[in-house]
């Protein structure tokens, strides 16, 4: 497999070009040749203009590719290199929600042919990709998994918004079918990682260890959010405590925030489903996502509660927030606990407004119900800095008195202005 992709006689598919698809399809596309598929047509005229949907690319990033777009699946059949990179979102109901992977699967199914191979990167519970996946090929396909084609598990490590740790500076961890398919898979990603790759012991052991990533990272933000709550109670500033506990050689740096987004506030709903299959509540793991969970509706009732000790009138009030993307300096509002902060707040009648550079108005308009406002106008009670954007870094006591009322609040979410705050009361988890 891996000497017709070197020799460009093989094709790769990407199937979903989205923050973790098109990097990926790109990087290939520079030494292999590539189809980049995806469902939304919009998404692909976009690509063919060199633009990315996401705005984590430039358009020199399309430069020397040999990629050819499309949103018709029947071009697929073109291929003999599958690499699933689609959503794994959780319903409503916090269970995982594998439509759009299996769908993308069935896609892939009816294009597959005897000697292929399919690699999936989309974040999954352990036992997904040949418990619900590989049957779906088998059955679209007609052809016999391990005898006719072979399957892959690689989990992504993408990180929006981070210009460090990108596809080629982080080890890629790859899992095979079999020991051929494994060696195969893995001189593949090869080609395009310069961090190189991690060969895990089974498809299983691949599964897993993306999930516990970012499950760990969940727990132990969870456990910093929960110390934020107490020390607030008792009148200390958590920032402080964490700048005095880290002096210590083995203290974890993680601090408190809004939980958001398609990875931590996610994954872990999937190894918890999972568990529960085979008999297991997961007890640390669903008390840190309780925790993280409702963060965004603590800090909009401690909020309102500091407007009222103010003396205004709270259905009177005037608050602005500002960002309200998942996270800072990208534009994905996918699971964003800010809307349950501005939610919570309206619930109490407060007059909101939303500013976000990154951000798209409509999307928020019609995804959360609020859109965003250009320029901020007149005074308001309370300033919120939900998400730390680059652009706010540098505000000052004067910028927030441009905003503020004489008696007005400083929300500080991540602690940023802390000792910069003299005139205003402040507010920080």
């Amino acid at each position: 497999m891996i000497k017709e992709v070197k020799n460009k006689k093989s094709i790769i598919a990407v199937i979903g070009l989205g923050y973790v698809g098109l990097p990926i399809a790109l990087e290939f596309a520079k030494k292999a040749k590539v189809i980049g598929f995806d469902i939304h047509p919009g998404r692909i005229k976009m690509l063919q203009n060199n633009e990315d949907p996401s705005k984590e690319l430039g358009g020199e990033a399309f430069d020397k590719c040999d990629i050819v777009f499309t949103s018709n699946a029947a071009d697929l059949k073109k291929a003999n290199v599958f690499i699933v990179a689609v959503p794994t979102p959780i319903d409503d109901a916090k269970l995982p929600d594998l439509k759009p992977l299996l769908g993308a699967t069935a896609n892939v199914g009816k294009a597959l042919k005897k000697g292929d191979y399919v690699i999936f990167e989309s974040t999954v519970y352990p036992g997904c990709t040949e418990d619900d996946c590989v049957p779906v090929l088998e059955k679209k396909s007609g052809l016999k998994f391990n005898q006719d084609f072979k399957v892959g598990y690689s989990p992504e490590r993408i990180n929006p918004g981070d210009k460090k740790h990108t596809l080629q500076t982080v080890i890629k961890v790859v899992s095979g079918s079999d020991t051929e398919s494994l060696n195969e898979i893995a001189e593949l990603y090869e080609m395009v990682v310069g961090a190189g790759v991690h060969r895990a012991a089974s498809i299983k052991v691949a599964e897993a260890a993306k999930i516990i990533e970012n499950t760990q990272r969940d727990v132990n933000i969870a456990l910093i959010n929960e110390l934020s709550i107490i020390f607030n109670k008792l009148g200390i500033n958590t920032y402080e405590v964490l700048e005095a506990a880290g002096t210590k050689w083995n203290f974890l740096q993680f601090y408190p925030g809004l939980v958001g987004g398609h990875c931590i506030g996610v994954d872990p709903y999937y190894l918890t489903h999972k568990a529960k299959q085979v008999g297991y509540h997961a007890k640390i793991i669903n008390s840190g996502r309780y925790v993280n969970d409702s963060m965004g509706f603590y800090l909009g009732k401690q909020t309102v509660k500091k407007i009222i000790s103010s003396g205004v009138n709270i259905m009177e009030a005037r608050v602005l927030v500002l960002g309200a993307t998942f996270k800072e300096n990208v534009s994905d509002i996918r699971n964003s606990k800010v809307v349950d902060l501005i939610k919570e707040m309206e619930s109490f009648s407060v007059h909101i407004e939303v500013m976000d550079p990154y951000a798209d108005s409509k999307e928020l308009k019609d995804n959360y119900g609020f859109g965003l406002i250009k320029e901020a106008k007149g005074k308001y009670n309370a300033v919120v800095v939900a998400v730390n954007h680059d652009v706010y870094a540098n505000l000052t006591e004067d910028d927030f008195s441009k905003w503020l009322t004489p008696n007005g609040i400083v929300v500080d979410v991540k602690g940023s202005y802390r000792n910069k705050i003299n005139k205003y009361k402040y507010l920080s988890l």
